[in-house]
């Protein structure tokens, strides 16, 4: 049973780093703006939040810098492709690129940098729970906090102004314009909110995750939570769902070895991208249920008319 309680809690640990990251692209895509630079973003994130960390030995200082180098980058992907117009698709992967090569330069120093002592968090009571108490309420505050973002998030674009305004600027922007409504600065105001969330679990992912650098460390789990937005039919509560599926899958393979499964090491690895493909070839197989809960503008440009 501690095994399975073990299991669990490295799920949900696994999960936020998958949810943030979606949620993030979430609300870029509600706005209509595809945003394929998640892996960069994120890895920009983690060695910025990573090096904070071991410069002033403070967690939350980590988590802003990671927030600020990943709205950084979303404002200047969102000045590119909302004003210049330029292609969002080659925008993005480019940023990834971009993310990927500046994060390995500036790592080079932190490779073998480590943090301070790490505090076990514990919720008082429930945390002494058996089984429950380390599965469910032996985690970071910021497992909790993304579980209450997705609640928000809820309530935020189902019964707010704003959130009802963003959701009709991914809809139709022409509309929203002719109602006087700054479709541009909405959608930029979006697409750095979703950066600092990148930001964010890319912060996590290096600072409470794992916790250190290494160049490469996010390893596409910034793909994949550009697919869990997709696998999540654009809806915040599925997303976090998916994030924990996700996070299951990839800590499986630990649980498979530690309990004495022989399976080659390579397919096990393999196991959380070929669910992301499973997942996905699947929802395809109905493009008219993804049509209807897609934003209608999705990767479209919008030029407002004078």
């Amino acid at each position: 049973m501690e095994s399975y309680a073990l299991l669990l809690a490295a799920t949900l640990n696994a999960g936020t780093v998958l949810a943030l990251a979606a949620l993030g692209l979430l609300l870029n895509e509600k706005s209509g703006i595809v945003n394929l630079g998640a892996e960069g973003m994120m890895l920009c994130a983690a060695i910025a939040g990573f090096a904070t960390v071991v410069h002033t030995g403070n967690d939350w200082l980590g988590f802003v810098a990671g927030m600020g180098a990943g709205a950084l980058l979303a404002a200047l992907f969102g000045w590119l492709v909302i004003w210049l117009n330029t292609n969002p698709y080659a925008t993005g992967l480019a940023l990834s690129l971009f993310g990927a090569g500046f994060s390995a330069f500036a790592g080079i120093a932190y490779v073998q940098a480590k943090l301070p002592e790490r505090t076990q968090w514990v919720v008082p009571v429930l945390g002494d729970l058996p089984w429950i108490g380390p599965a469910l309420f032996r985690q970071h505050p910021l497992v909790y906090v993304t579980m209450a973002l997705v609640v928000a998030l809820v309530f935020w674009f189902g019964r707010s102004r704003s959130g009802l305004i963003l959701r009709a600027v991914g809809e139709s922007p022409e509309s929203a314009h002719a109602l006087g409504y700054p479709v541009r600065r909405i959608r930029l105001a979006a697409v750095v909110a979703g950066g600092a969330l990148c930001g964010l679990s890319g912060a996590y992912l290096s600072i409470i995750y794992t916790p250190l650098w290494v160049e490469g460390m996010v390893a596409g789990k910034g793909w994949i939570a550009l697919a869990l937005t997709t696998f999540a039919t654009w809806r915040p509560a599925r997303v976090l769902l998916g994030a924990y599926l996700f996070g299951g899958v990839t800590m499986l393979q630990f649980h498979l070895q530690g309990v004495g499964v022989e399976m080659p090491s390579q397919f096990l690895d393999m196991l959380p991208y070929l669910a992301t493909i499973v997942v996905l070839a699947l929802i395809s197989r109905n493009p008219a249920w993804i049509r209807v809960n897609m934003p209608a503008s999705l990767g479209k440009t919008f030029t407002p008319s004078s």
